[in-house]
């Protein structure tokens, strides 16, 4: 018996939005900050003020974003939304750019003196916030695939200092609001929550759990009983 194929999925265009709708979706997410500033912007009292908080606060979002992707993996093996990790990366580093170049073209007007004067060495949450670009910079140029054949098992532990980054990037909006911390502090705790997770007994554990959940333990056969063969259609 010779079976149809629906004209609608033997589309190419819906075939590949099948098979990669996590990535589509990541992409998605990460132009939608990007969109609500080009939106907004002639609407705003202060442009220069609303740029900077809203390109930080992206920043943030998508680099914590990033970094849950593997504990999601680990704790709930859904390997389906490992291709996310990249596009979000490198969208935490479009918004951290753009936060420095607002930041030091607007009010410096990229003076690297009067910046390094007043700012950088005077501030301590310009000093993290400067550290946490310059930890994403060679983390965004190393994200392709000749990258990491090239640098082989250095390149994970290169990418692991993303968690440096989102360490200094969550003490630089800590120390730049001074008072209304709320949004930060939860920055803070949902990327100790990921850290944890990344420790190996932790992982670990939740590794174990799944494995022993029902969904994925194997029935086993009662001694005397034949296991009957699969069909073709199984």
């Amino acid at each position: 018996m010779t079976t149809s194929t629906s004209p609608l999925l033997a589309n190419p265009v819906i075939a590949y939005a099948r098979k990669h709708w996590v990535w589509i979706l990541a992409n998605i997410g990460g132009l939608i900050p990007l969109a609500l500033i080009i939106w907004g912007y002639n609407s705003w009292i202060d442009p220069v003020g609303e740029m900077t908080s809203r390109t930080g606060s992206a920043a943030i979002l998508m680099l914590i974003a990033s970094l849950a992707v593997t504990p999601i993996n680990t704790v709930l093996g859904w390997r389906q939304i490992i291709p996310a990790r990249k596009p979000l990366g490198l969208y935490a580093f479009l918004y951290a750019s753009l936060h420095l170049l607002n930041f030091v073209g607007i009010d410096y007007g990229f003076s690297l003196r009067a910046f390094l004067d007043d700012a950088l060495l005077q501030k301590r949450y310009m000093i993290v916030g400067f550290s946490a670009f310059f930890i994403l910079l060679p983390l965004a140029l190393t994200s392709t695939k000749w990258s990491m054949k090239r640098l082989g098992r250095n390149w994970k532990r290169l990418h692991q200092l993303a968690y440096v980054a989102g360490i200094l990037a969550v003490l630089h909006y800590l120390w730049l609001v001074k008072i209304d911390i709320t949004n930060p502090v939860i920055y803070g705790v949902i990327l100790t929550v990921l850290l944890v997770l990344r420790i190996t007994p932790v992982r670990k554990f939740f590794s174990g759990l799944r494995m022993k959940s029902p969904a994925k333990r194997q029935p086993v056969p009662r001694k005397g009983t034949v296991k009957a063969p699969m069909s073709a259609e199984g």
